[in-house]
């Protein structure tokens, strides 16, 4: 009977432990870089000390760079990589305009993008699963998108940065100013969402 109550005590802790483990939400790979495990708690972070690097990834901007969201911190070239925003807060936003949200979401996201990007704040989109291009090329000219915008028919990008499942459209997610994964929300995200959270993510030293 001892026996039996200690080794359930045992199963608990060990059940305790393997939560707890799992809310961290922060998976690593081998390398040590960020793995998807679950989406970050509503309105919040993660702690800096359970943050792993985002993995660096490069992408051809929408347009080739030649559109106004293309050139828009890309320094005029047809591609654009995650390294190329270190210091900065960046925000990466996956969507496609077969995703009615999404269409409502990206030109919110982009009048935050406009007022924060004097904060070190960058925005990349990511079209991601998403044919033919000109659809998005379209979106973007009509609601005059101004941030990066990066072509991804294949859905690499969410992939290349922690296996993040990309069954659904949009998610999002957010990276310090050290290059490491602060957030990842999945589903729709309205700026008095991720306002407070950049305004956290700048004020980190």
């Amino acid at each position: 009977m001892k026996l039996r109550r200690i080794t359930g005590i045992l199963v608990a802790a060990a059940t305790v432990t393997a939560l707890a483990s799992g809310c961290s939400g922060s998976g690593t790979n081998t390398d040590g870089s960020y793995r998807y495990t679950s989406p970050t708690p509503s309105g919040t972070t993660w702690p800096i000390a359970d943050r792993k690097p985002a993995e660096n990834f490069t992408g051809n901007l929408l347009g080739g760079g030649t559109s106004s969201s293309a050139t828009a911190g890309g320094g005029g070239s047809s591609t654009i990589s995650l390294a190329q925003q270190a210091g900065k807060v960046v925000v990466i936003n996956f969507w496609a305009t077969w995703c009615g949200p999404c269409t409502t979401e990206t030109p919110q996201f982009d009048s935050v993008y406009r007022a924060y990007k004097s904060k070190g704040v960058q925005f990349l989109g990511i079209d991601t699963m998403n044919y033919p291009p000109s659809s998005a090329q379209a979106f973007v000219k009509d609601f005059d998108i101004t941030y990066p915008m990066i072509y991804d028919q294949q859905g690499e990008v969410a992939l290349r940065l922690g296996s993040i499942p990309a069954k659904g459209l949009p998610f999002t997610v957010l990276v310090d100013k050290a290059g490491r994964v602060a957030v990842v929300h999945i589903g729709v995200m309205s700026p008095k969402d991720l306002e407070p959270l950049l305004d956290t993510l700048i004020a980190e030293s």
